[in-house]
């Protein structure tokens, strides 16, 4: 891939080309579809007047919710679809999760710590070895050994799943346009679709327990694997499957031998992100009755008791960043060691596992020792409380943390909801769909459109655009800072280097642990929910931005190096345009992950949509949950149309 690089002395002084989406309203068709959305709105003004979503168009869907709960308790024990399909999907996740834990508890501490480190060691060398033994070891100091292995079993199938999930609907999606846009919404779906919504469907179908955990994370993990697998075959060098078929090579062939290959990068890091993903989901399914790590996060949540969640939290953010940085070293290992050279050392590392485990086992210590334990629950619960009465309103000339939330609260979410809450029914609809017809299609504005429309037929109009409010200004900020820290971390190994712990913490520790954090230092409201937000949504934002950045052609960066240009033209004019697939992704993954947060923004008071799905499941109401989830989903589709130019009209840009 080249690109053509005026030299600085021949380029106008202006500033450097404007993003697409500027010459997108710059242009004729820009400025015709705007003329027509104002010629629109003033008649729209005249003959249809202001006012909500109209009462006359709301449809109930409470009836029918209700009847399908109801014929799912009375035929979950003897309908066929029961007893032979989705029985059989229980009893396998079961075993699965069953067979794991055994072999983890057959290990032993000894054993199980022996194995991470060897494997590590393997796949990457000493210093992850070391890592992975510290990080083993950590977990049963803090005295969380058994929940660990218990979550570490969960995780393993559900991961496994995730990826095998995600890995073929990621190669349904890059080797078809046809595919790629029905799996488009699906995805969107299963992602944006939040876990309190579709836990009540789930614990309906099969109970409390580890199979409804399983499927609850699966759901949540697939969608990462799959848009990365999917933009990793899309975006294979032409010049490299030109030569490949040149050769005479089958589609098969073709697709094992270039595209997977060409493809690693991405498809590592869906693998990584499947698995922070999984991990961000355990407190989630401790609600349903997964056990583990999250179950203990949750039971000290629910006494206020930070310094037990996080003794707790910790281990969940270890797991992550061990699995994280194993998955990743055995990708780029991958084919670089002769093949009986590998099998040997893996023979090694399982000789000394097992050496290791046989030793433990006739010592009878196979549990952590406990006297190997410490308690950090006092200091942490200590230093939250130092946190609240220091940094709450007591920081002299700029405020506490009390003030900024009110402030951001006062001057930008009020105006933000209040302005969106004024706009009639219609000019909401009509704003959409010129949005989404700017950087789309007539397929895409209208799917927009009628996502939005779908919100006020459910009847919670005034809600969703409450919500809105608040994921407008979460992915703004988001954006921004997730923005400018990929494009540093891509340019600079020592930040990316840096920064790469931080996300793995970011990321991993749930939601549940930093809420209270987030609560006692900016209080109860809309703020904190933001806050939480922006906090789950950036590693994500900043990993896609600093990988698609990093993965720019060499050759074009030194073609414009030769032509004169500077370290800021390089990057606005060669690494920003090449790197604009994964930017985008990166808006959508910040976009879906904010409405993911939506309902943990409802327990900290952000209100709306999050809090009626909250509600629902903590009512056992199947209507009001699942109305809450699919309003969220659609507005996640909305945005996601408005957000996201399709192919097509990427084609007809460069054509132009």
């Amino acid at each position: 891939m080249t690109a053509t690089v005026t030299p600085a002395s021949a380029r106008p002084s202006s500033p450097g080309a404007a993003p697409g989406v500027l010459r997108v309203f710059v242009g004729h068709r820009g400025r015709l579809l705007c003329a027509g959305t104002a010629v629109a709105l003033v008649l729209g003004a005249v003959f249809l007047g202001g006012g909500s979503w109209p009462a006359s168009l709301v449809a109930d869907p409470s009836g029918p919710l209700d009847r399908a709960g109801d014929w799912i308790v009375d035929n979950r024990d003897g309908h066929p679809l029961f007893l032979y399909f989705l029985g059989h999907i229980s009893n396998a996740v079961v075993v699965s999760v069953r067979a794991v834990y055994l072999v983890l508890l057959a290990l032993g501490w000894a054993g199980v710590t022996a194995a991470a480190g060897l494997v590590a060691w393997r796949v990457a060398g000493v210093r992850l070895a070391l890592t992975s033994v510290a990080a083993i070891g950590a977990c049963g100091l803090l005295g969380m050994w058994v929940p660990t292995l218990q979550t570490l079993a969960l995780m393993v199938v559900a991961v496994a799943a995730s990826v095998l999930l995600g890995g073929l609907l990621g190669l349904a999606a890059g080797l078809s346009d046809r595919m790629d846009r029905i799996l488009r919404p699906v995805l969107d779906t299963m992602q944006v679709l939040p876990a309190f919504a579709y836990l009540l469907p789930v614990v309906l179908v099969f109970g409390i327990g580890v199979p409804a955990a399983v499927l609850a994370t699966v759901v949540y993990a697939a969608p990462p694997m799959a848009r990365l697998t999917a933009l990793g075959l899309r975006g294979a060098d032409a010049g490299v499957m030109e030569a490949v078929a040149s050769l005479g090579a089958t589609s098969r062939q073709r697709l094992l031998t270039a595209r997977l290959p060409l493809a690693r990068k991405e498809l590592l890091l869906g693998v990584s992100q499947s698995i922070m993903m999984a991990l961000g989901m355990a407190v989630i399914a401790s609600v349903i009755g997964a056990g583990g790590l999250g179950d203990r996060v949750y039971q000290a949540l629910a006494s206020v008791d930070v310094g037990a969640a996080l003794a707790a939290g910790v281990p969940i953010v270890l797991l992550a960043v061990v699995l994280d940085r194993v998955t990743g070293a055995a990708g780029e290992r991958l084919g670089a060691a002769p093949a009986h050279r590998a099998g040997l050392g893996w023979a090694v590392a399982l000789a000394v596992t097992a050496v290791v485990a046989g030793a433990g086992r006739l010592s009878g210590r196979l549990s952590w020792p406990d006297g190997w334990t410490v308690d950090i629950a006092e200091p942490v619960n200590g230093a939250v409380d130092w946190m609240t009465a220091h940094l709450y309103s007591g920081v002299p000339l700029v405020g506490g943390t009390a003030d900024w939330a009110a402030r951001f609260t006062t001057w930008v979410l009020n105006p933000l909801r209040d302005g969106l809450q004024w706009l009639p029914w219609w000019a909401v609809l009509l704003t959409v769909g010129a949005l989404a017809l700017l950087i789309g299609t007539w397929r895409t504005a209208t799917t927009a459109v009628l996502a939005m429309a779908a919100i006020g037929a459910l009847g919670v109009w005034g809600p969703a655009l409450d919500t809105l409010s608040q994921v407008l200004a979460a992915v703004a900020v988001t954006l921004v800072l997730g923005f400018a820290l990929g494009i540093a971390a891509a340019r600079s190994t020592r930040l990316g280097r840096a920064l790469r712990p931080v996300l793995d913490v970011f990321q991993t520790l749930p939601q549940f642990v930093y809420l209270i954090p987030v609560v006692a230092l900016f209080g109860v409201g809309r703020a904190p929910a933001v806050a939480a937000a922006v906090v789950y949504a950036l590693p994500a934002v900043v990993r896609i931005t600093a990988q698609g950045v990093r993965a720019v052609d060499p050759a074009a960066l030194e073609s414009s190096r030769s032509l004169g240009a500077t370290g800021r033209q390089q990057l606005f004019q060669v690494q920003l345009p090449l790197a604009r697939p994964a930017l985008l992704l990166a808006v959508n993954q910040g976009v879906v992950l904010v409405l993911a947060v939506v309902v943990i923004g409802g327990l900290v008071g952000g209100g709306a949509l999050g809090y009626d799905a909250v509600f629902g499941l903590a009512q056992g109401d199947l209507a009001t949950g699942l109305v809450a989830g699919a309003a969220i989903v659609c507005l996640g589709l909305a945005l996601d149309r408005v957000t996201q130019p399709t192919e097509r009209r990427d084609l007809a840009r460069k054509g132009a």
